[in-house]
């Protein structure tokens, strides 16, 4: 007997979405000739895997149900999208029963460690912790980072690498953790970082979350502060150096504020949508802090959009900049 449940109403969506902690969710039609060849692919890893309130496998007929389809942007077929805690953790658009696989695999496996060790899903090593909810219909697409190509200039090297900015696990700062482990990244000889980071895939860049957890002592002088002002440029094919990007007009530039950092020390900044689609490569130029100190710290980044078609490693692809450049 199948364990699949069929969505028939957005009331009902909205409650599995409460009542399970993993929700895979398969979007199709009828008249869909990917969706039935890959549906026996679906109800075995349903009948696999599902497990009452914890793994819920469900199905949504486009057709009938087209508020749930646009809220969450489908727009091919089938699509899957695999919700944690409610939010969307992943999705995957087409007839690809591998890549299904994994990322079901995954996501269960995080789930059933984090039950054996009665952790939560924003907390416990191992587990993915996320600074901030992701934007209703987007997922997490920081893996698309090629992160043997990124470089981070004026870093201290007395604190973490740039590999920390994009770990899973939540910063120690948060944490009661009692490594020594300095996973962050502070400047080091004035308050401005320029981080490069090529993408594997082509991206549609929607939002991105930066964590700064810097001490609160407010009588040291030379304790780090959170960015402030941060300049964004797509598609570039190396990193820039500070002179250069000081003068050149950005993609987009951002100020940030005390009230834009949550409890989490994470800020979710917004991008113009329309300007980040099909981007290969990302330079975010902290320009400086919010403080007069000389140092400005980043714990995490993640991005959060919609990636393509997965292109070869150590190749970028030049589409073109911004118009005027």
């Amino acid at each position: 007997m199948s364990k699949t449940v069929n969505i028939t109403s957005a009331s009902q969506f909205d409650g599995l979405l409460k009542s399970s902690k993993l929700v895979v969710v398969d979007f199709y039609a009828d008249w869909c000739g990917p969706c039935k060849q890959i549906a026996p692919i679906f109800e075995k890893l349903s009948g696999a895997i599902s497990r009452e309130n914890v793994v819920t496998f469900a199905k949504v007929n486009t057709e009938n149900q087209k508020d749930i389809a646009q809220a969450y942007n489908v727009q091919g077929l089938p699509t899957f999208i695999v919700f944690r805690d409610g939010k969307v953790a992943d999705r995957v658009t087409g007839a690809n029963p591998l890549k299904l696989q994994a990322i079901v695999k995954k996501l269960s496996e995080q789930v059933s460690s984090l039950q054996n060790s009665g952790g939560e899903s924003s907390g416990g090593d191992g587990a993915v912790w996320r600074g901030a909810a992701l934007p209703r219909g987007y997922t997490d697409i920081t893996q698309h980072i090629e992160v043997n190509r990124t470089e981070l200039l004026n870093v201290d090297n007395q604190t973490g690498g740039v590999r920390v900015l994009f770990e899973s696990s939540k910063p120690s700062a948060l944490s009661k953790s009692t490594t020594t482990k300095k996973d962050w990244v502070e400047s080091d000889t004035d308050e401005q970082l320029m981080l490069f980071l090529p993408f594997q895939a082509m991206l549609k860049l929607h939002t991105i979350q930066l964590t700064s957890l810097p001490p609160t002592d407010d009588d040291d002088d030379e304790a780090p502060t959170r960015p402030r002002t941060i300049k964004l440029f797509i598609n570039k094919t190396h990193n820039l150096d500070f002179d250069e990007a000081e003068d050149m007009a950005a993609t987009q530039q951002i100020e940030l504020s005390g009230k834009d950092w949550n409890a989490e020390g994470t800020a979710s900044i917004p991008l113009r949508y329309v300007k980040f689609q099909n981007i290969n490569s990302l330079v975010l130029f902290v320009v400086d802090g919010e403080s007069d100190s000389e140092k400005t710290r980043l714990d995490r980044i993640r991005l959060i959009g919609e990636a393509g078609e997965k292109r070869e490693m150590g190749k970028l692809e030049k589409i073109g900049d911004e118009a005027g450049e």
